[in-house]
């Protein structure tokens, strides 16, 4: 959802919040301005911000290990609190934060039970409930190694979007939200992870630089969809390009995925058209890719970053680390990512050509 790659913070260390639904969370108050934010936070420094064209924006405070959504007149109305490095949040003694989701909404479900209280499924697979204006996410949870150095691990944990009443219904379809990452354009989940049992994928060959499958780097988009019998896109993601002066220009296609095949396509433009780019391969529904006796697609995160790193110590093979902290193998501009399946984390891979710059 929200995450970012956390700093390393010891619970004891973190401050405890107590939620007060539709009304604030700790000392943070709906309704506050900017200024009254930063002194309720204790006089925090803000370490980003991000402004849409209404007037809402989005301010994070690093520091403190949330993000604050503004409303258009710069008044408080929702907080995303971080899993690892934020606050711990609580409702009704029910911890919400760095815990395993499946507890948490079982937990939610007990007390909202009580309360004669609906809790819906978020476009994530979280419990939400509006009239509370409380939003569940789950994130990869890292750790520190030995050497100091954050790792991902293959568990997930729990991170909070609580609302002002004005955003209850639903936060991620609000215009303080929906520039920076529209969920409405990504996977409807119901709360089921069903991940394909490995001897029911289809195995791919992987060509370094060159294409995955049947899929090759350059295709049209129509050669693309043959390629794939046939299978019509589920869902498109594309942007239309304005230059300078805020003039658009024609609509841009950026990605198709497939749910049947079980992979993203990836685009960019050349000679006025998309052109295949790069394949992300889903973790828990795509083709197995094996490279050099390494299954690459719906294992465990950890043991796949074990093995490469095996390989390199070995100089059998360089690395090279992508932006989301994705172990990538030198000269092939692949990427070994990983996806949520319920309460875990397995891998999956995009593969791109030799031009690509993958941004996570």
């Amino acid at each position: 959802m929200w995450g970012e790659k956390p700093e390393d913070k010891k619970p004891e260390g973190r401050r405890q919040w107590v939620l007060d639904p539709l009304v604030g969370v700790g000392p943070l108050r709906f309704g506050m301005n900017r200024d009254e934010v930063c002194a309720a936070l204790g006089g925090v420094s803000r370490s980003g911000s991000q402004a849409a064209r209404d007037g809402s924006f989005r301010e994070s405070y690093d520091d403190v290990g949330l993000t604050a959504l503004y409303a258009p007149g710069t008044l408080l109305a929702g907080v995303a609190v971080h899993a690892e490095a934020g606050p711990r949040v609580s409702l009704a003694a029910v911890q919400l934060m760095d815990r395993v989701p499946s507890e948490v909404s079982a937990d939610l479900h007990r007390l909202a039970r009580g309360r004669g209280v609906r809790v819906g499924v978020s476009r994530g697979g979280d419990p939400e409930i509006a009239a509370w204006g409380l939003y569940m996410g789950a994130v990869q949870a890292w750790e520190t190694s030995a050497e100091g150095y954050p790792i991902r691990t293959d568990r997930v944990i729990t991170q909070v979007l609580v609302a002002a009443p004005e955003l209850a219904d639903d936060p991620y379809a609000t215009d303080p939200w929906t520039p920076w990452r529209d969920s409405r354009e990504e996977p409807m989940n119901a709360g089921g992870w069903p991940v394909t049992a490995d001897q029911d994928r289809v195995r791919w060959v992987w060509t370094p630089l060159k294409g995955v499958g049947p899929l090759r780097f350059g295709m049209t988009v129509d050669e693309v969809i043959s390629a794939l019998a046939g299978e019509e896109p589920a869902a498109r993601l594309g942007s239309f390009p304005h230059d300078a002066f805020g003039r658009y220009g024609q609509w841009v296609l950026a990605e198709d995925r497939f749910d049947g095949a079980g992979l993203t396509a990836h685009y960019r433009l050349r000679d006025g058209r998309p052109r295949l780019a790069a394949v992300t391969v889903h973790g828990r529904t795509g083709p197995q890719v094996v490279h050099d006796g390494l299954k690459l697609i719906g294992q465990k995160v950890t043991a796949l970053d074990a093995a490469l790193i095996e390989r390199a110590e070995r100089a059998a093979i360089r690395l090279v680390i992508g932006c989301s902290g994705d172990l990538g193998i030198s000269g092939c501009n692949m990427y070994v990512r990983s996806a949520r399946a319920g309460d875990g984390m397995v891998s999956e891979a995009r593969f791109c050509d030799a031009d690509w710059e993958d941004h996570g």
